[in-house]
C-alpha cells in the first residue's frame, strides 16, 4: 500500500472533489481523513455541542476503503468522504435516537434507505449530530445532547432541527452531512451557519428508516458547504425505495447524468425569478424587534440585485398562493403519534418503547418538546381513525389544491423558482427560542415542492442569511442550476473564524 501522506490534508472548506484530487495525488488517504476530522469534533465540539456520538467504526470503514482504492480505485462518487448525519437516521452499527435519553440504546440493526445509499457511494458514517428531540421545533435541544450552538455565534441558535449537521459541517467537523425536514429543518440550519440545503420534491428521497414527524412532510436532504457538494449528495440519495411507495412518484425522474452536470456559471442568464413578497417581514410582531426582520430583508435584496447583475429577470412582487390557506394545510399534528408508533413497531424487540405515548410518559423527553408534544394535543389524535377525520382529509385536499395553485403561479409568470428568506429573523441569543412563525417553510413543505437555499450573505452583526428558491416538482436540477450560478457570483459563504485550523 503506499505509504500515508507526510503532510496533513487542510479539511478547511474541503470539498468531495478536492477530497479525491487529494487522494489521487496521494496527499490524503480515507483513514487520514477521518482522523483529521475526529481530532476537530474533539478540538471544538464542546463549544458548538453538535455531535452526539462518533462512529468507532469509522477508522476501520475507512481502512477497507484505502485498501480498495489501491486495488480498483474510487468505489463510487462519494468514496472515502467522511459524512455527518442527523440522528433520526437508522445506522446499523449505531444507535439512532432522535435525541432523546429514552431513545439512547435504540439500536435498529438496519440503515435508513438513504445511509444505505450513502455508503455504496463510499461514504463514511463519522458521526452522529444533535437535532430538536424528536425533530419537533426548530431550536436544536435535546435530552440527549442538550443545546447546540450557532457556528458563527456560541450565544444563538442554530434553528433546527436539523442544527446538529449545519453547525458542525459549518464549522468543518466533517465534509458533508445530512438534515431531514418536516418544515423547515434543510432550510433555516444551513441559513443560519452559511451552508447550502436541499428539501427535494416529495418522492425524490426515501424516508424508509428515518425516525418520522409527519409521513406526508417528512423528506431527507443534503446540508453542504457548497451548491456542488448538494448536488453530488442528491444523486446519491435519489431514487425509487419499493419500501417507501411514494418513491414511485421519483422514478424516472433524475437527470441521467445526476444533479452535477447543472452546475455551472451561466445559470441565471435568461432565468426569471418571482420575488415572494408576502413572505417578508415579520408575521408575528412579537416574534422579534422590526429591526431585526430588515436586517435580513437588507441581505436578501441585495441577494436580488446580484441575481439581476448574473442575468436574471426579476418579477417583483408575486403573490403566490393565500397564506392563510397555506398555513391550515398542516397535518403534523395528525400524523405525528401515528407515524412514529409505526416506526417503533418496525423495530420489533430493538424497540424500547411502544408508542409515543408510552416515550413521553417516560419524562425523560426534554421539557420545551414535551410542551410543545402537549400544547398541539399529538396524543389525543386517534391515529386510526384519520382516513374519516374530516379535517385531516380536509388538509389533505387543502394541500393538493395549494400545489396546484403553485406550479399555475409558476406556468402562468413564465417563473424558474420563486425566492424568499427561509426565516424573517437572524438567530436568536440563547436562551429565547427561535419563532416558529417567521420560519417560511410551509410553501415546500405543505406543497411537497422542491426548494434550494444558498448563503446570501451576512447581517451588520455578522449573522449569515440564506435566501430560498423553489420551484417546480422535481425540477431540482433547475434550482441547483441558479443556484451554483448566485454561488459562483458571490462567493457568500465563509467559514466560521472560531473553528480555525488545529496546530
Amino acid at each position: 500500500m503506499t505509504a500515508p501522506p507526510t503532510t496533513p490534508f487542510d479539511p478547511i472548506e474541503t470539498t468531495v472533489a478536492d477530497v479525491h484530487e487529494a487522494m489521487l495525488d496521494g496527499r490524503v488517504t480515507a483513514e487520514a481523513l477521518v482522523d483529521t476530522y475526529l481530532a476537530r469534533i474533539d478540538a471544538y465540539d464542546d463549544d458548538l455541542n453538535a455531535i452526539l456520538a462518533s462512529n468507532g467504526g469509522a477508522r476501520e470503514r475507512a481502512r477497507r476503503l484505502d485498501e480498495r482504492f489501491e486495488s480498483d480505485g474510487f468505489v463510487g462518487p462519494l468514496h472515502g468522504v467522511p459524512v455527518l448525519l442527523k440522528d433520526n437516521q437508522d445506522t446499523h452499527d449505531m444507535p439512532t435516537t432522535a435525541g432523546s435519553t429514552a431513545l439512547a440504546d435504540s439500536a435498529p440493526g438496519r440503515d435508513a434507505a438513504v445511509v444505505e445509499r450513502l455508503r455504496e457511494a463510499g461514504a463514511i458514517v463519522l458521526a452522529k449530530t444533535n437535532l430538536q428531540e424528536l425533530s419537533f421545533g426548530v431550536d436544536t435541544v435535546s435530552s440527549l445532547g442538550g443545546a447546540t450552538r450557532n457556528a458563527y455565534d456560541l450565544d444563538r441558535r442554530p434553528s433546527g432541527s436539523s442544527g446538529g449537521t449545519a453547525a458542525a459541517v459549518a464549522a468543518n467537523l466533517g465534509a458533508i452531512g445530512t438534515g431531514s425536514d418536516t418544515c423547515s429543518s434543510v432550510r433555516s440550519p444551513p441559513a443560519f451557519n452559511d451552508l447550502v440545503g436541499i428539501r427535494p420534491t416529495r418522492g425524490l428521497v426515501s424516508r424508509t428508516g428515518v425516525v418520522p414527524l409527519s409521513s406526508t412532510q417528512d423528506t431527507v436532504g443534503p446540508i453542504t458547504r457548497t451548491v456542488e457538494d448538494a448536488a453530488r449528495m442528491l444523486t446519491v440519495m435519489a431514487g425509487y425505495d419499493p419500501a417507501d411507495p411514494v418513491t414511485a412518484r421519483g422514478a424516472g425522474r433524475i437527470p441521467a447524468d445526476g444533479y452535477v452536470a447543472h452546475l455551472g456559471a451561466d445559470g441565471l442568464e435568461g432565468a426569471r425569478i418571482g420575488v415572494a413578497r408576502q413572505f417578508f417581514g415579520l408575521r408575528n410582531e412579537e416574534s422579534a424587534p422590526e429591526a431585526a426582520a430588515e436586517a435580513v430583508t437588507t441581505v436578501i435584496e441585495g441577494a436580488i440585485e446580484e441575481m439581476t447583475a448574473a442575468g436574471a429577470t426579476i418579477v417583483d412582487p408575486v403573490d403566490v398562493v393565500d397564506v392563510d390557506r397555506l398555513r391550515s394545510a398542516r397535518v403534523l399534528k395528525y400524523e405525528f403519534a401515528r407515524d412514529f408508533d409505526r416506526y417503533l413497531s418496525e423495530l420489533g424487540d430493538a424497540a424500547p418503547h411502544d408508542s409515543l405515548a408510552a416515550l413521553v410518559a417516560t419524562g425523560e423527553v426534554h421539557p420545551a418538546i414535551a410542551s410543545r408534544i402537549e400544547e398541539a394535543d399529538v396524543l389525543d389524535v386517534d391515529g386510526g381513525s384519520l382516513d374519516t377525520n374530516v379535517g385531516y382529509l380536509r388538509r389533505l385536499r387543502r394541500r393538493r389544491r395549494l400545489r396546484d395553485v403553485v406550479l399555475s403561479r409558476l406556468a402562468d409568470d413564465d417563473l424558474d423558482a420563486v425566492l424568499y428568506p427561509p426565516s424573517t429573523v437572524p438567530p436568536v441569543e440563547i436562551p429565547a427560542n427561535q419563532p416558529f412563525d417567521e420560519m417560511r417553510c410551509e410553501l415546500a413543505s405543505h406543497t411537497g415542492l422542491p426548494a434550494i437555499v444558498v448563503p446570501a450573505g451576512f447581517t451588520d452583526d455578522g449573522l449569515p442569511v440564506g435566501v430560498e428558491l423553489l420551484g417546480r416538482a422535481f425540477d431540482e436540477g433547475r434550482l441547483i442550476e441558479l443556484a451554483s450560478a448566485f454561488e459562483g457570483a458571490t462567493d457568500n459563504r465563509r467559514p466560521p473564524e472560531r473553528f480555525g485550523r488545529l496546530d
